[in-house]
């Protein structure tokens, strides 16, 4: 498969920026370096092995040294004062760890970074079959952006011109009057993004077994983006208000089409198996954990309380993760593509995929 840096890079860039972000977006400006698996701008079927570099590792050196460093140094930035809705405390608590960096370093969304960089993979698979892959915001804290139903291409366009990822003008300006707000308030804001993939073929995932159900696997994948709290599909929640007539799209066929649904409330899955409509997906977002007026905890040493350690954060990264969310999808459904039509090469994968779309043409 053709495979350089450049897409990947884009991907990269996508989710450093949106209007809220912190410092460390000024500090690293990540770019990928392949390893493994791709020679001459072609993958060559070896496993591919990327590397993003922290450009403030050097600040870091003795902090958080692999070899044992002199007692003095032990106890450099050293945190022993959890954040609340962070995962400090809960894994201290677990893997009996009484400097509390070792979990927030490891559970920091930093390393959304390199799923980012293999969804930009996937979605480079994906691509040769024509599926596309976009994304907007949709509320930003109390602020909904105006739904508009828009070619993807359009779609794709207007948001990459957006700060805060919507292609409503006015809920746009509103939105980021509110990130300003809650940055002089030292606060925070969550917000809901939403996820369109168009061209996937009926038939990814699987209702013979739970775990091959693709809507589930993109659900969890979804939510174990670092401060995401929930998942829907389609109109989602909605459908637990609705009478039943309102709910399911009901069964078209057309000799050009094929079979199609009317609609598309169910967001592209029926039985953990993609319909043929575009997959509509959304991830609410809670606000960022780490106030910079923090919240009452308590220190794990003498236990007293405190307010909260502060690290650098960011007032409002709901842009960002809806990159994120982009390319995590992205992935599952690549995984799920290549499970149905897998092959040693672009010209086998091709061939199945060809072979299917005919069978389905038939049926």
């Amino acid at each position: 498969m053709p495979l350089t840096s450049e897409p990947i890079d884009e991907q990269l860039a996508r989710r450093q920026k949106g209007y809220g972000r912190g410092r460390r977006m000024q500090i690293e400006k990540d770019q990928v370096s392949i390893v493994g698996g791709v020679r001459h701008g072609l993958t060559t079927g070896a496993p591919v092995a990327l590397v993003v570099e922290n450009k403030d590792w050097k600040s870091w050196t003795t902090v958080m040294s692999v070899e044992p460093v002199q007692a003095e140094d032990e106890g450099k930035r050293r945190v022993n004062r959890p954040r609340p809705g962070h995962a400090d405390l809960n894994g201290g608590l677990k893997y009996n760890q009484k400097d509390l960096r070792n979990i927030l370093e490891r559970s920091s969304a930093r390393e959304t970074t390199v799923r980012v960089a293999v969804g930009a993979i996937a979605r480079r698979l994906l691509a040769e079959f024509g599926i596309k892959v976009a994304g907007q915001v949709i509320r930003i804290g109390e602020i909904e952006a105006r739904r508009r139903d828009l070619p993807i291409d359009e779609l794709i366009r207007l948001t990459e011109e957006s700060p805060v990822r919507v292609t409503d003008k006015e809920a746009e300006a509103r939105m980021i009057e509110s990130i300003d707000a809650a940055k002089a308030d030292g606060d925070t804001l969550g917000g809901i993004v939403e996820v369109i993939v168009e061209g996937v073929p009926v038939g990814l995932g699987s209702h013979v077994q739970w775990d091959r159900k693709l809507d589930g696997r993109i659900a969890q994948a979804v939510v174990s983006i670092q401060a995401f709290k929930g998942v829907e599909f389609g109109i989602g929640f909605e459908a637990g208000v609705r009478r039943g007539s309102r709910v399911h799209d009901e069964i078209m066929y057309s000799n050009e089409r094929g079979f199609y649904r009317a609609t598309n409330r169910a967001g592209g899955f029926e039985g953990g198996m993609t319909t043929g409509e575009p997959i509509v997906v959304r991830g609410v977002m809670k606000p960022i954990s780490t106030l910079y007026k923090p919240l009452h905890s308590v220190d794990i040493d003498t236990k007293e309380t405190f307010s909260a350690q502060v690290e650098r954060s960011d007032t409002c990264a709901v842009p960002a993760a809806g990159v994120i969310m982009e390319n995590v999808v992205a992935w599952e459904i690549a995984r799920a593509f290549m499970e149905k039509f897998g092959g040693d090469s672009i010209e086998e994968i091709r061939a199945n995929y060809n072979h299917y779309l005919e069978q389905v043409r038939q049926y």
